[in-house]
């Protein structure tokens, strides 16, 4: 598969959970890890966006490239019937 096979798959794979909840683990560099769970809210044609659930009252979101899922630097995992999923696992 190309890069933009891969990339597109990815998409397509994040397309179909758009409204799940989803656990997100983010390399930030520099040791800093973020760790949260929030809802995939939308996805564009180079970005997806997450809508975090925090305590705090404003809303935050938050955006990533499909290309950080694939390098890794972005992992997310769905809750589903067959238990936890990686999303791009399999690329």
């Amino acid at each position: 598969m190309t890069g933009k096979e891969v990339l597109a798959t990815i998409r397509e794979d994040l397309e179909s959970r758009v409204g799940q909840k989803v656990r997100l683990r983010a390399n930030r560099g520099r040791k800093k890890i973020l760790e949260r769970t929030g809802i995939l809210e939308k996805t564009y044609p180079n970005i997806f966006v997450i809508r975090l659930e925090e305590q705090k009252s404003p809303e935050r979101r938050i955006s990533f490239s499909y290309t950080d899922v694939l390098t890794n630097t972005v992992e997310l995992m769905v809750e589903g019937e067959s238990g936890i999923k990686k999303l791009g696992a399999k690329h």
